[in-house]
């Protein structure tokens, strides 16, 4: 791609995954960062970088203008030199130097490494932290299930082919084994391995290898799948799910709404067939009368075979590294299975064919026996036959931060009476089926993004885009979020209430019951009036903990600090406390006994306009996880 036709995309899409943009006065770390990520990223295919460019930071829409790059020569050869040196292998890019509105910019194209070559990382830092993948728009650093998908990619043993620790043969429940034999028996009843031995199956399903000392011992997926339940509790304990009954909507911890749960824990066949009936046991029912019927047929109101295929997509891609459970939670309009684990296939991606299984041998088994669909095509079966049963399309959300994947799947039957009565109090906006359709989506989701309208409307991205908005400009979203981190929440005029607004303004879909609890009494209260002691007490326990974290000479200024300490002193103490790690406004209130807003005025505010500290969140200033880091180079 030219250099103008990299601007032009820039302009209408902003930053993709195959597109990034920098000043790039040199070849710094940030646009090394860029060309590890590009050339690690699995079927990307490489991406471009357009340097000499500058994004408008204060424009609603992409605006990216040309600076140009003063010395483009240089720039060229320092970058080709660095890509040459510091990764473990050489990066071979593509340079060239174009001139746009007179100005020299800098394209570079970055090949995506070849699969026994990843990953490429910095040497200087080494595995996993010196790896990066490519994550839609942005540089991720590697986990461990990244380095594993590199390595997959070099025929290496995955996580769930590894031996277990303190597992014999004995842990192998034949009633397990038994189970398989029939299941695989109706899905081919020709299937040659029905013939073999227990150990012959065992072995070429990779649930069972020897050790260093030549004994067979049963791996990560042979205790998942065929594992007694003694085996199960012991060696994986939290590896089970929890199916929870919420009433309401939300996640509201009130003493006075309790929750129910049910925990599961059984080898994948019973534990699927098991967790689907407790679902469907439990979901809303249906009923239709066909002609020449004499009794109605109950059905549940999400369709069977999407139940069947989200609980095996969880259990089946989730990470067994993980000591968590899946989480099924019923709310009153929707269900929600969350998995430890993001997906390894980029979001953007998601229902396209081809699979990235972070299990293969569990996969392979699920897919043997017909328990999964054709491989790559479970997100589109959900999708298509939510769609063909009249239900809003699911919406799924893969979180590299909490690690963790979420799906979502709603009661709601799309442009119902009900809807089509609410919509028409925007009759003024003269609203498109796509954009109808959208808002009914945030009516049910609490928000929508441009991955989530295109796929459900099936549009690209930069009608997506000009849709959304369309919306925000007749006052019917509100925009949050900036760039590919862009999202839209209700305005006050869908008049969903103040607390759906809240909801919708903290996170891009909805509200994270993170840290659930399984007690099936319910969640504990906090008593409604705690004595001021106890809160003196909380807060110097609080800030005890934080002047842990710090060295003795640091903890010690700390200490030293009166209310009528000089501003300079405490501003040059802040960038101390900040160049350790990032801190929000309210640990620093804590550790400096000071009210928060005091903090903001008089000490962040002067250093940040003195440019010794930084936003971690220019883009949303009042953001309640906002934080402040110290300026690299700065004291």
């Amino acid at each position: 791609m030219t250099a103008l036709e990299l601007l032009q995309s820039l302009n209408l899409l902003d930053e993709t995954e195959r597109i990034e943009a920098k000043r790039a006065s040199e070849a710094g770390k940030s646009l090394l960062e860029t060309v590890c990520a590009f050339a690690n990223e699995p079927g990307l295919g490489g991406g471009w970088l357009l340097l000499g460019v500058e994004r408008e930071d204060q424009a609603l829409f992409p605006s990216y203008q040309v600076e140009g790059v003063a010395q483009p020569d240089k720039l060229c050869a320092d970058l080709a030199t660095q890509c040459r040196e510091t990764f473990n292998l050489p990066v071979r890019i593509e340079l060239t130097t174009e001139q746009v509105n007179g100005q020299a910019v800098v394209v570079a194209f970055v090949p995506e490494a070849q699969p026994q070559d990843k990953p490429v990382f910095f040497k200087a830092q080494g595995l996993p932290k010196g790896a990066l993948r490519r994550v839609g728009s942005v540089d991720q650093h590697c986990t461990d299930d990244d380095l594993a998908v590199f390595y997959q990619g070099r025929q290496r043993e995955s996580f769930d082919a590894s031996l277990v620790p303190d597992a014999t043969l004995d842990d192998i429940a034949p009633e397990a084994l038994a189970d398989y034999r029939q299941t695989r028996a109706q899905a081919n009843p020709d299937a040659e391995e029905l013939r073999w031995t227990d150990e012959e199956l065992l072995r070429s399903l990779g649930c069972i290898s020897k050790d260093e000392q030549g004994n067979l011992r049963p791996t990560v997926a042979g205790i998942m799948l065929f594992g007694t339940a003694q085996a199960l509790r012991r060696c994986f304990p939290m590896t089970r799910v929890d199916y929870i009954r919420v009433p309401g909507r939300d996640w509201v911890p009130d003493p006075e709404r309790r929750f129910d749960t049910i925990e599961l824990r059984d080898p994948l066949f019973r534990l699927i067939r098991r967790a689907q009936a407790a679902v469907l046991d439990d979901l809303p029912k249906g009923f239709a009368l066909k002609e020449g019927d004499l009794q109605r047929q109950d059905k549940p109101v999400i369709p069977q075979r999407v139940i069947r295929e989200a609980l095996v997509n969880a259990l089946m891609h989730r990470s067994y590294r993980s000591h968590s459970p899946v989480q099924i939670i019923r709310y009153a309009n929707r269900l929600e299975i969350r998995n430890p684990g993001f997906s390894l296939k980029s979001p953007e991606h998601l229902g396209e064919p081809g699979s990235e299984p972070r299990n293969p041998r569990i996969a392979a088994v699920l897919h043997e026996t017909r328990f999964a669909e054709t491989k790559g095509s479970g997100i589109r079966v959900m999708r298509d036959t939510m769609e063909q049963a009249g239900l809003t399309p699911p919406l799924f959300e893969s979180d590299r931060g909490n690690d963790q994947f979420v799906a979502r799947y709603f009661f709601h039957h799309f442009l119902g009476a009900d809807d089509v009565a609410w919509l028409a109090q925007f009759k003024d906006a003269q609203l498109s089926p796509d954009e109808a359709k959208a808002l009914v989506v945030v009516r049910e989701a609490g928000a929508i993004d441009n991955a989530n309208y295109r796929t459900l409307n099936k549009v690209d991205t930069h009608s997506a885009s000009a849709a959304l908005r369309r919306l925000r400009d007749a006052g019917l979203l509100v925009q949050k979020g900036r760039g590919s981190a862009t999202y839209y929440v209700p305005a006050e005029r869908l008049g969903l209430g103040q607390q759906a607004l809240a909801e919708g303004a903290n996170s891009p879909l909805s509200s994270n019951p993170n840290g659930l609890s399984s007690n099936p009494s319910g969640l504990s209260s906090n008593p409604s009036e705690l004595t001021s002691n106890l809160q003196t007490n909380a807060q110097d326990t609080a800030r005890a903990a934080l002047l842990d974290e710090l060295t003795g000479s640091l903890a010690a200024r700390l200490g030293a600090i009166g209310q009528r300490h000089p501003p300079q002193e405490v501003q040059d103490l802040v960038v101390a406390l900040c160049s350790l790690r990032d801190w929000p406004v309210d640990e620093l209130a804590l550790v400096l006994r000071r009210n928060p807003e005091v903090v903001r005025q008089n000490y962040l505010r002067p250093l940040m306009r003195d440019g010794r500290l930084v936003m971690t969140r220019p883009e949303e200033p009042n953001d309640p996880q906002q934080a402040y880091r110290a300026v690299e180079g700065r004291p």
